[in-house]
């Protein structure tokens, strides 16, 4: 049902997309449908919620097995897994991690942003020696303002405008590393 769901949103966009819909192309009854999923936004929640399981676990199998000497290589490394994501996972390029549908889709309490950073923190807390209190601000604005210009670089590239990405990634190393404790290295390499 995932799938389908995926799938059609591709196609018709999250607003185009009926449980119905979703039901046909799954190849079950529609009541089928209702028993796992309240819902088209309940699909979807869990739609999003796996593409950032993805996410995190594909940042985390690159952070295991990539040379990573310093914060700024993990940098790239989260932003080349979201362009990866954006080109290649069904629906992702049009929900992102949900703010299509709603601003709080992954959880409750905080914005899907949010989400993200609180992850990013944990990932970059296992494989460099920071303090994840200290990361949760700056993470929190890299996120967003790497959200932005992403979301610019996909409007005029449906590929993602190699430019663009690249201006991402020096603004969110740029950034990050006026942020970073004393002990990190802080003269970041400019992508360019």
């Amino acid at each position: 049902m995932l799938e389908s769901c995926a799938q059609l949103i591709d196609e018709l966009g999250y607003e185009g997309v009926t449980t119905t819909l979703i039901a046909e192309r799954a190849g079950v009854a529609v009541g089928s449908l209702y028993q796992f999923f309240p819902d088209k936004r309940a699909v979807v929640q869990e739609l999003t919620r796996r593409n950032l399981n993805r996410f995190v676990e594909t940042i985390g199998e690159r952070f295991a097995t990539a040379e990573l000497a310093h914060w700024w290589d993990a940098v790239d490394t989260v932003i080349d897994v979201y362009i990866t994501m954006h080109r290649d996972v069904p629906a992702f390029s049009r929900l992102h991690f949900g703010d299509v549908v709603d601003l709080r889709l992954l959880d409750e309490s905080k914005d899907n942003n949010a989400v993200i950073a609180d992850k990013l923190v944990a990932l970059l807390g296992e494989r460099f020696p920071l303090d994840g209190e200290q990361l949760v601000l700056p993470l929190s604005v890299a996120v967003e303002a790497a959200d932005a210009v992403l979301n610019l670089a996909f409007r005029r590239d449906p590929a993602g405008d190699p430019q663009l990405v690249a201006e991402a990634k020096e603004l969110v190393r740029g950034y990050l590393s006026t942020r970073m404790p004393d002990d990190q290295p802080n003269d970041t390499p400019s992508p360019r």
